[in-house]
């Protein structure tokens, strides 16, 4: 309920049908700056549909094709781009992959020309392979259909479409059309209005793995061609159903056959079905593949994805152990930076010469299909801790990363900037269709709304989201599974004491209470705001701004309960009321409803200065009547003889990093922040973190809480900004890269141990323990520390971050007998 912040949104990713046009892996090197490329420059037009003066723009760099961002993109640049490509000039551009997506490298972004550089290198750019675009940035052209006199160009664009872009698995077996994901069909790929076959002479596992890869399965495995060699042939509807008796039955409609493509030949290691070797039936081809029939492929999909009971599939994955391969900070399943597990620590993977073969390895092992794009630059998030490998080198076949070529990292190779990521093509599961938006300002905000009945067979039924419960948790499971990333929000909003259901005082909520909003600076614009967001159409004052307008007539709550850990792909996984509705309040208002962003902020406890700082103080009581106000002494203290005695406190500094992709903000807007007189300053969140000492069992003997002091910019890294500063009642926040430090001598920044009897414990700091503002990750907000108190003093050892070591060394953290002498090593 904030002010307005301007968000740069980003195009809906696709799940399927990547677009790929180019061929090799290899990686250039690192960007440097701008200057005019050598004699390996190409250029090329791509993309469906297009005429074959235009399309999306691939440039071939560094022995690989590659795409180019739209951001900052002119006419003066496809100027340029035309006449690379043999034409006098450009008509326009398109933004936002209007041709489709591209696959691998986007090798320029920012670029900047005037229109008369003689080359695209010449023009400004932020130098070659240094992009924060993803391919939903894609640029494409529209040329004057009208040649340079002269011109030769090897890759002219012919009329006739000349590569395969979209390729798809139709099922042809009776009761599999509504099972998703499709695991076997007929290969087809999309040419011109409609779809065609490929023929299957000569085709092999290589092909089908290809293809299964794009699709987002992991393997194939092995067809039965001679099943499905009964439906291309002419036999009676009856005779063929006979035949292939009653367990499988295939479809009983003919349908015509188009081939397209024949003499497939891959080798298994490539991403796309463009990237084999194949020829094209030219002209007529009715009389295509006499001696052979449409390729058809079976696929072995991943555990996630897998039919069947899933407590099996967990005791199956918990039977194989841990995996020593995960991916961390992606919005959606399938994308993230890669982490290795070596020496018993989690840590990342070093970008140079970081491609799509050994991306595809990643993929592929964590049980995705191959690689869509191999990230670079961090593009994910930072990691912490170790850099494990540097220039892996794999060729595509490996079962496992680790088999690949690697080297060993040395302290001056590699820092967490040059984190490696990936994104994996995944099955196609159409959650998308089962959840929508309404009334929202942009696509990636509004009200929830989830389709009900749609597995019989039957129309599916639209209807909302009980508000009660609803939180961030909740919204990033819903942001998911419509495709838009993380959740910024996930709002609750109500009018109360008003004469009807259009009108009243308008009271939030922020954590488990409502409270009401100051009316300072309340304008027609945040009535407007909240009119909206509770559904309720316009603001009375301002019906012009036709920018709220509700369009959805959907009223009735059709889900309730849900209660999500944040992992799940879809609003139907979280824990639910079912069919028992279950919500006090029904009305359109007390809906649930979210803002999605396609970045996220991630904090992290800078775990070393935690065991560097750490000591006891013994505090006299006079000195705390603040913070006793706060709330940060334990209850305990209520009954000391104040202000006489003292309090034990265990002290330390905490500094708090943010390593996301988006700066972390409080949820509450800066009018419902909390004055506290006695410490002079504004609470920003009402618990910021948790700080608990704890038993080898885990059993509390006692714990903190601090609210957000001040959230700010105490430093920052190299070329990092500072943008968030509390005094003056500034902004509060934690830009990307910097970190807001809290010294261990300010009020609040402790533990009460007074009543803690000496012993071995466990010291837990959690950040954001509330889940209050959306993050990337919530799996590295603990960290925790081995601790002896042997009643006068306190050794602190062994801090680390919860997520950072693997579970056996988790477990033996966990049984630690503690320390028999005070010698830590």
């Amino acid at each position: 309920m904030g002010g307005c912040s301007t968000w740069a949104w980003w195009e809906l990713l696709v799940l399927l049908g990547s677009v790929w046009l180019g061929v090799g892996s290899s990686q250039p090197s690192p960007p440097g700056p701008t200057h005019t490329p050598g004699p390996q420059l190409k250029f090329r037009l791509a993309g469906y549909p297009r005429k074959h003066n235009e399309g999306r723009v691939e440039v071939f760099y560094n022995d690989e094709w590659g795409t180019i961002c739209d951001d900052d993109f002119t006419l003066g640049n496809a100027h340029v781009l035309c006449r690379h490509l043999g034409f006098v000039a450009a008509t326009g551009w398109a933004h936002s992959a209007k041709y489709g997506k591209g696959v691998g490298r986007i090798w320029l972004d920012n670029v900047n020309c005037a229109g008369g550089e003689k080359s695209i290198g010449d023009c400004k750019h932020r130098g070659w392979g240094n992009s924060d675009c993803s391919h939903e940035e894609d640029a494409g052209v529209i040329c004057k259909d009208e040649r340079i006199p002269g011109f030769k160009d090897s890759n002219v664009i012919e009329t006739e479409q000349s590569h395969v872009e979209e390729v798809r698995l139709r099922p042809v077996v009776s009761g599999t059309r509504r099972q998703l994901p499709v695991t076997e069909g007929i290969v087809e790929v999309r040419y011109k209005d409609g779809w065609a076959q490929i023929c299957d002479e000569g085709w092999d596992s290589h092909n089908s793995r290809v293809v299964c890869g794009m699709m987002g399965f992991p393997a194939e495995k092995k067809v039965n061609r001679n099943f499905y060699k009964l439906a291309s042939k002419s036999q009676p509807k009856q005779k063929r159903r006979e035949d292939v008796g009653p367990k499988k039955r295939l479809f009983a409609e003919r349908q015509q056959l188009n081939y397209r493509l024949h003499s497939v030949s891959c080798t298994g290691t490539e991403v796309h079905l463009s990237m084999c070797a194949f020829e094209f039936y030219r002209g007529n081809a009715s009389a295509a593949c006499r001696a052979g029939m449409p390729a058809v492929v079976s696929c072995l999909p991943g555990p996630l994805f897998a039919a069947g009971n899933a407590h099996k599939r967990k005791q199956r994955q918990q039977q194989q152990g841990q995996p020593r391969i995960r991916l961390k900070g992606g919005a959606r399943i399938g994308e993230g930076r890669v982490e290795v597990l070596r020496s018993r620590e989690w840590g990342t993977i070093c970008d140079d010469r970081w491609n799509l073969l050994s991306a595809s390895v990643v993929c592929r092992e964590l049980g995705f299909g191959s690689a869509k794009e191999a990230l670079t630059g961090a593009r994910m998030g930072q990691g912490t801790g170790p850099i494990h490998l540097n220039e892996v080198q794999c060729q595509g076949t490996e079962k496992s990363l680790w088999s690949c070529p690697f080297r060993n990292i040395t302290q001056e190779d590699c820092k967490h900037t040059e984190d490696a990521a990936v994104r994996c093509n995944i099955p196609y599961m159409g959650y998308e269709n089962l959840i929508r938006l309404s009334g929202g300002r942009s696509r990636f905000e509004g009200r929830v709304e989830v389709a009900v009945g749609a597995g019989d067979g039957s129309q599916p039924r639209w209807g909302l989201v009980c508000g009660e419960g609803w939180g961030t948790l909740e919204a990033m499971v819903a942001c998911r599974q419509l495709g838009l990333g993380f959740a910024n929000h996930g709002l609750q909003i109500r009018l109360a004491g008003g004469r009807t259901a259009f009108e009243g005082r308008v009271e939030v909520k922020r954590g488990s209470k409502w409270g009401t909003v100051c009316s300072d600076g309340w304008t027609t614009k945040e009535a407007m705001v909240a009119c909206r967001q509770l559904g309720l159409g316009y603001s009375l004052h301002a019906v012009t701004e036709t920018w709220y307008w509700d369009t959805s007539n959907v009223t009735e709550m059709v889900m309730s309960g849900v209660k999500c850990t944040g992992h799940e792909m879809s609003l139907n996984h979280c824990q639910h009321h079912g069919t028992s509705l279950s919500c006090r309040n029904t009305g359109t208002r007390f809906a649930a409803g979210v803002i999605c962003s396609e970045t996220a902020s991630d904090l992290l406890l800078h775990a070393p200065l935690v065991q560097e700082t750490a000591y006891i103080e013994d505090r006299p009581l006079h000195m705390l009547y603040c913070a006793a106000e706060e709330n940060c002494l334990s209850s305990s203290a209520r009954l000391a003889n104040w202000p006489y005695g003292h309090r034990r406190l265990l002290r330390f500094s905490s500094q708090i990093h943010n390593h996301g992709r988006a700066d972390f903000r409080p949820k509450a807007g800066r009018h419902s922040w909390v004055w506290h007189e006695c410490h002079r300053h504004y609470h920003s969140m009402d618990i910021f973190t948790h700080y608990d000492i704890l038993t080898p069992n885990g059993t509390k003997v006692a714990e903190g809480h601090k609210a957000s002091f001040c959230l700010e910019d105490t430093e920052c890294e190299e070329d990092v900004a500072k943008r968030y500063e509390c005094a003056n009642f500034g902004e509060q926040g934690i830009t990307v890269g910097c970190w807001d430090l809290y010294r261990h001598d300010i009020d609040c920044q402790w533990i009460d141990i007074t009543d803690v009897k000496p012993g071995n414990y466990i010291l837990q700091v959690v950040i954001n323990p509330n889940f209050e503002v959306a993050e990337s990750d919530f799996t590295n907000n603990a960290m925790k520390c081995s601790c002896k108190y042997d009643g006068h003093r306190i050794w602190v050892h062994n801090c680390h971050i919860g997520d950072a070591l693997s579970e056996e060394a988790n477990k033996q953290f966990e049984q630690y007998p503690g320390q028999l002498n005070n010698q830590i090593s």
